[in-house]
């Protein structure tokens, strides 16, 4: 079970998942992206069945999980990823969007993961992951709903989490805490800015975000993963100096979430005349944006041209063992090489 699956993250997760021969539900609410996903989950090797539900809606997605349980038998992996924002100051996002995204982006994980529960409790068995983001620790502006919420799904998964081990539940929970990446979320998202709005660099691809989700959900006892180098930084310079970081990013988180237009837009992308980022526009908060501007967004962004494809420290937080155990080895060689030159110089000295 995928959320958000029409586009970005979650459309390049379902394809990960299916690449595993996985059969894969992906929930939206834009049908030409869901049947797009559909598309590229069977190209690559895996089974699809297409679920459109709003998140926000907890008896639909109830039902969108017996649906998809009665399609495809016991649910064993639910990816919560769907999200609504708004890119604006505090001040000048009304109450009611406000509420929707704190609806969408948090409530939404809290009703999938409390239909997944139903599914997985009986069974004594399943994996939730929560798809995070290094903005669950650490706000930054323009995205007072967004942070907030992300910061709201950290601590409902914590309490969780206790509460699964209290139990002594084989149920698994764990959140994959992502960096700034290129996908249509920009695009879409609800903007009061005089510039279209951007990811703070660096930029990831989202295919690193769908493997560090995949590899969450096949080891769903850790309870997060830190992904990309800018989101270990960004949370220990946060836990040591939140103070420091606030004035950093009052200083230069303005300009940094604003695009000066050097990336390619597509037609129809934000700051174009009717695109769904102009200016009192409603991006993709109250209504899908593949059906505002009838086309399927894909997974990637319009930041490709400098966004990577993932870098050491992707690759050791999903092989943290064997990076301990490099470690350990190296530990092991540098001591006996010491005890070996202090025996040296000892018997050097007689």
């Amino acid at each position: 079970m995928v959320t958000g699956a029409s586009g970005g993250t979650g459309r390049a997760a379902a394809v990960a998942f299916a690449a595993r021969g996985d059969r894969v539900a992906l929930l939206a609410r834009g049908r030409e992206g869901l049947a797009a996903a559909a598309d590229d989950v069977r190209r690559a090797g895996g089974e699809a069945l297409v679920v459109p539900v709003d998140m926000a809606d907890a008896p639909a997605v109830d039902a969108a999980a017996q649906q998809v349980a009665d399609a495809f038998g016991p649910i064993d992996v639910w990816v919560n990823n769907a999200f609504a924002g708004v890119f604006a100051p505090f001040t000048a996002i009304t109450p009611d969007e406000f509420r929707r995204v704190t609806e969408v982006t948090y409530l939404g994980y809290a009703f999938g993961t409390r239909a997944a529960l139903r599914h997985m409790l009986p069974r004594d068995r399943g994996t939730i992951v929560q798809v995070g983001s290094a903005l669950a620790y650490r706000g930054i502006p323009f995205q007072s709903a967004y942070c907030g919420a992300k910061h709201a799904i950290q601590g409902f998964n914590e309490s969780l989490r206790c509460e699964l081990l209290h139990q002594g539940s084989r149920v698994r929970t764990t959140m994959v805490q992502l960096p700034a990446l290129n996908t249509p979320q920009f695009d879409w998202v609800l903007r009061r800015t005089p510039d279209p709005a951007r990811p703070v660099p660096p930029v990831y691809q989202p295919e690193v975000a769908a493997r560090a989700i995949v590899h969450a959900a096949s080891h769903g006892r850790r309870r997060e993963y830190w992904v990309g180098g800018s989101t270990v930084a960004t949370l220990l310079a946060n836990a040591v100096a939140p103070g420091l970081l606030d004035r950093y990013l009052a200083r230069n988180g303005f300009r940094a979430q604003r695009d000066d237009g050097q990336a390619a837009r597509p037609a129809g992308a934000a700051g174009e005349t009717g695109g769904p980022g102009d200016l009192g526009s409603l991006g993709n908060l109250w209504s899908p944006a593949d059906g505002t501007q009838g086309r399927d967004f894909g997974a990637h962004g319009r930041f490709d041209a400098e966004a990577v494809d993932g870098g050491p420290q992707e690759w050791g937080s999903r092989n943290r063992g064997r990076v301990g155990a490099g470690l350990l080895v190296a530990a092991g060689l540098g001591a006996a090489a010491t005890a070996g030159l202090r025996r040296g110089g000892r018997r050097g000295g007689r």
